[in-house]
């Protein structure tokens, strides 16, 4: 089987670096840990957009080459370039895998080979990591409800296979995605498993009048009044709302949806429940604003996932991430 055909292995959030076991343990390791291990902001527990593992290059040759990216670092002494070279390659041994090539001639080149472009090397990571994962979503079985949320709202985005649309209102749906997983304590649910993830999404809509709607302020407020009114808590009194501690206050940034045709506003976040001075649950929140020309509404889909602490919240935040950015206009 030809390698572009096979599927790519390991962990999502995680770069195979190949190096000789003398660069890997330089001071260039500082430098690979702070351009590829960035912190998604303002998560806390800290969530890094990737984690290093580390493999000598006769280690690789003998092993498994499907990782899902893979980072080469060489020293090579016939190099004869004036600067070091950063190459990318796709689908070199794996459908969807990444590779990239980072030589020099020597050690202070390739040091300011990496000094210089490991920035652009973590955003090709970066973004690949979730085009992957709306490729993998694209052929679920999730018809039913993205048929019923492109009538409700307009729009279409992948989903998870065997979610579930959970809530369903004239302008706020709640999706839930499958479980690995205990439950958010939502109305109406059962008891929780204090070891695993939950996660979903909700899509909430409103009249779209001016453009002043749309500043961080604005969002955060319209976000705050639409979960009082639809995601309770299973103690009455209690509600979802968002989390202000200037630690954690929430981050956003203007960006394109993956086919680069909606210009939103994004926005994470810490999301807690309150309404009463009692300790409840909480978690993340990624979530992304636009309006739609069509319908004139101002459209937000706001991804959670709810973790204990011990556990890594990379891959359930990378699908947000992936679902999210999926999202069309309904043709």
């Amino acid at each position: 089987m030809k390698g572009s055909e096979l599927t790519v292995a390991g962990k999502i959030g995680e770069i195979l670096v190949v190096t000789d076991k003398g660069v890997w343990e330089s001071d260039l390791k500082e430098c690979l840990d702070t351009n590829l291990t960035q912190w998604i902001m303002p998560y806390l527990p800290d969530v890094a957009t990737f984690e290093l593992i580390h493999k000598t290059p006769g280690h690789f040759s003998q092993g498994v080459k499907r990782y899902r990216n893979i980072l080469f670092i060489n020293i090579d002494s016939d190099y004869k370039g004036k600067k070091g070279s950063i190459v990318r390659r796709k689908d070199v041994w794996a459908k969807g895998q990444l590779v990239v090539d980072i030589t020099a001639k020597d050690y202070t080149q390739l040091v300011k080979t990496c000094v210089a472009g490991l920035d652009e090397v973590h955003d090709a990571f970066d973004e690949i990591e979730w085009r992957r994962l709306i490729k993998n979503f694209k052929d679920t079985k999730t018809q039913t409800s993205r048929s019923r949320i492109k009538k409700n709202f307009g729009i279409d985005f992948v989903l998870p296979s065997n979610s579930k649309i959970v809530t369903s209102r004239d302008n706020f749906y709640r999706v839930e995605f499958p479980p690995s997983s205990r439950p958010i304590e939502f109305a109406g649910t059962g008891t929780q498993d204090v070891g695993s993830i939950f996660s979903g999404l909700m899509i909430y809509q409103y009249d779209f009048i001016d453009s002043s709607q749309l500043s961080h302020e604005a969002l955060l407020r319209a976000r705050d009044t639409m979960l009082k009114h639809n995601v309770p808590h299973e103690i009455d009194g209690l509600f979802m709302g968002t989390q202000y501690d200037s630690s954690v206050y929430p981050e956003g940034n203007v960006i394109k949806n993956a086919k680069g045709t909606i210009n939103g506003y994004e926005m994470r976040g810490l999301f807690m429940f309150t309404g009463r001075p009692i300790r409840s649950t909480g978690g993340a929140f990624w979530a992304y604003h636009f309006v739609n020309p069509e319908t004139k509404k101002l459209i937000c889909l706001s991804g959670y996932v709810d973790a204990p602490i011990t556990t890594s919240w990379t891959h359930p935040l990378r699908e947000v991430q992936a679902i999210i950015r999926s999202v069309e206009f309904a043709k």
